[in-house]
């Protein structure tokens, strides 16, 4: 394609990343939950995470779901609130899962513990075992049917002690979400526009609480990833300082230009992989994190970055055509179409470039930083 085509471009990069699951303040490695079960057989819970869209309540209600052998639609869940859960941590570092569905986990083995007379007595009568039954049967024996679960994660698998002998530090995560992601771009070399035509990423994610939820945290972390480092960049006014940049906004030194979604660009549905194809490792098993299940959220966010090397790559291609090839060539982000229009060269660039009294081979766009 690349040499078929003078003023469009490919190009293909793979990216592999690593992220440790854990919040590196020790103490903040811990979550609380509470759980109901009533006498119809439903159930509800409370815990100490925040749902913003992540599916954090749907997957602990699916932990609480299959702890008691009931279908999905049985569990309910009520906001978190630090009247029913106190104390809690900070819904983030893609740990909610694993601290919430292991709290919930933790009440519900409670409830059963208290069941198991009530189980081998029905079961010796040949009676039913339902959650309904069971609860029904419990009530009248005076059985507490609430627990509150708390997990926190062992010592020695969190906290990492900067002031200590390197050999005694501790560890700094419970265990990594890994994963690698496959981009292809074409960029047209006119205008400095890019397009992802294809990616492929592939991310261990343990064994999936809820493969449909996590697919859909990998294709929204990705395309933010791509977005960070294509199509949002800070600009700021700079005045006074002699070959400042950006001294054609017209406003006080350090004013932010692109503080709205009118200049601040975020990725939309354009800016998401034509072909967009992403895997689950197989039943890859976690013996850390509840239903050997693994952190997503965070985690996929720098495959994206693969878009960036992929774009480095088309650039590469075109200014080879122009017998200006390079072994490596630095690119500094976000690959915006007005950088990768002038890095992708040609008489016009190179004159502007020179204008600067800078040479054309090894200029870089600069950005506000």
């Amino acid at each position: 394609f690349n040499q078929a085509h003078a003023h469009r471009k490919r190009g293909i990069a793979i990216l592999p990343t690593k992220f440790g699951i854990n919040f590196t303040a020790k103490f903040l490695n811990q979550g609380g939950a509470l759980v109901h079960v009533y006498t119809d057989g439903t159930v509800l819970v409370s815990h100490g995470g925040t749902e913003m869209g992540q599916g954090l309540h749907t997957k602990v209600c699916q932990v609480v779901a299959q702890a008691f052998g009931v279908e999905l639609s049985k569990v309910h869940v009520r906001e978190s609130a630090s009247d029913l859960v106190a104390n809690s941590s900070a819904s983030a570092a893609s740990l909610s899962t694993d601290l919430y569905g292991m709290a919930a986990l933790d009440a519900c083995h409670q409830i059963l513990a208290r069941l198991e007379p009530v189980i081998a007595d029905r079961k010796a009568n040949k009676e039913p075992c339902d959650l309904a039954s069971l609860a029904g049967a419990a009530f009248f024996r005076r059985i507490d049917l609430s627990a509150h679960g708390f997990h926190a994660v062992a010592d020695k698998r969190c906290g990492y002690d900067w002031t200590k002998p390197q050999d005694d530090r501790g560890t700094p995560f419970n265990y990594w979400t890994q994963g690698a992601a496959v981009a292809e771009v074409e960029i047209d070399c006119l205008t400095g526009d890019h397009e992802v035509r294809r990616a492929d990423v592939l991310v261990d994610l343990g064994c999936s609480i809820n493969p449909s939820l996590d697919v859909g945290q990998i294709e929204g972390a990705f395309v933010q990833g791509a977005g960070w480092l294509t199509t949002e960049e800070l600009i700021f006014a700079e005045t006074g300082a002699q070959n400042a940049n950006h001294a054609w906004f017209k406003a006080p030194s350090g004013t932010l230009l692109t503080a709205g979604p009118g200049n601040y660009k975020l990725p939309s549905f354009n800016d998401a992989p034509r072909d967009f194809r992403v895997e689950l490792l197989d039943r890859a098993d976690n013996e850390f994190a509840v239903h050997s299940s693994k952190a997503v959220g965070e985690p996929p966010f720098f495959l994206g970055a693969a878009v960036l090397f992929a774009i480095n790559k088309a650039v590469q291609a075109r200014r080879e055509d122009l017998g200006a090839g390079d072994a490596y060539l630095p690119m500094r982000a976000p690959a915006t179409p007005e950088r990768v229009r002038m890095h992708c060269r040609d008489a016009i660039a190179d004159d502007a470039v020179r204008a600067l009294g800078r040479d054309p081979a090894t200029w870089q766009a600069n950005g506000s930083y």
